[in-house]
Formats: structure tokens, sequence, C-alpha cells
């Protein structure tokens, strides 16, 4: 097990347990993705953590496979799934660098919170551009700490060592632009609340 595996696994119960820290941004962004999906949608979700978002997306497409490093998140994910009586989602346990999906196989691609914490957002990038369908979507969310935060750069690295916080790494909006636009996506849509909030995108691949 890798590390960034490990550590979401000590914490796994304990985020499950945690609400979202806005409860209106996170519908917003929900009712947004929402309007890109239609009932034959094949979805791939991420870093998905526990699920809820998978979950709350389900009754609109026809089939989400949403993965997470963590064994554990992906076990609580799927208790979810049970309990409210969703079949469409199907939870495994990968990295994003692992995930075998058939080139050009997928509408939507979700990476929520997540290209923050990879060591290469731009491979991942590459990735969903492979299995994305001509005219497909790439929908993420992603705190760009080079903006206001630069000194994480230095202090980051420590809190990793330690295992208090996860591996983040620490890029502008700039440049995670210009990461969507040179593997060959549009961006379509972009909401950033406020300037400490994660960026809210909508990129598509051309049909």
């Amino acid at each position: 097990m890798t590390t960034s595996a490990r550590f979401w696994d000590r914490i796994a119960d304990r985020y499950s347990r945690k609400p979202v820290p806005d409860e209106t941004i996170y519908q917003q962004k929900l009712k947004i993705t929402r309007q890109l999906m239609h009932p034959n949608m094949e979805v791939v979700e991420f870093g998905a953590g526990t699920g809820s978002t998978a979950l709350a997306h389900a009754p609109h497409v026809r089939h989400i496979l949403a993965t997470d490093v963590s064994p554990r998140m992906m076990e609580i994910a799927r208790g979810k799934a049970a309990a409210a009586g969703i079949d469409n989602v199907r939870f495994e346990v990968s990295s994003v660098e692992e995930l075998a999906v058939a080139a050009e196989s997928v509408d939507l691609v979700l990476g929520l919170s997540i290209l923050h914490l990879l060591e290469d957002r731009d491979a991942a990038i590459t990735k969903v551009w492979d299995m994305l369908r001509p005219g497909g979507y790439f929908v993420s969310s992603t705190p760009c700490l080079g903006d206001w935060f630069k000194l994480f750069k230095l202090v980051g690295p420590v809190g990793h060592f330690f295992g208090v916080i996860p591996m983040v790494k620490v890029f502008t909006r700039k440049e995670l632009d210009d990461s969507l636009s040179n593997a060959g996506f549009t961006i379509e849509h972009a909401w950033q609340p406020e300037r400490k909030q994660g960026v809210f995108i909508v990129a598509r691949k051309p049909a």
C-alpha cells in the first residue's frame, strides 16, 4: 500500500462523517455537472473518496466507475451504495495511473479535489483525455495554492513527511488552465466562488 493510500485509510471513517465545507457551493457544482448528463452516459470518477458525489449523480446516468487509492474509502462507499439501493456505481481501489479504462469509452470524467494531490497532474489529464469520447467532458475542482499560499511549498512537505497531511502540489490557476489546454481541452466553464477556494472547471474534448 502506498503512503497516500495509508494516509487516506487512516482518516477514512472520520472523513466520511464530515459535512461538506459549503453545502450551497457543493449543490451548485452538482447542478452544473448534471446539466451535462444524460441517461445513457458512462462516467468515471477518480479520487472518489467515500463515494458521496458518485452516488448523488447515479440516478442521472447509466453507469459510474468510481475509484480511489484507499481501500477503506471504497469500503465505506460500497456500504453507502448498498444502504441507498444504488446498483449502477462500481467502486474500485485504483490510482488514476493504474486505472484501466478503454480509450474513448467514457462520456464524462470527474476529478474533484484530486489534481493537487497527484504526483503528475499532466499525466492524469492526458489519461482523462484518452479515455473520453470526442465531445466528452472533464469536470474538476482544484485548489490552486500557488495563487495565494506559495509558502505551502515549504511547509507542505514537512507535514507530509510526518504523516499529518497528504502530499499536496502547489500550482497556480494559470498553470492548471495551461495543463488542460495543452492536453487539447477547451475550458467551457470555470467558477471560483472565492480566491482561497478551489476552481471548478468544465473542460471539453472537441468532437
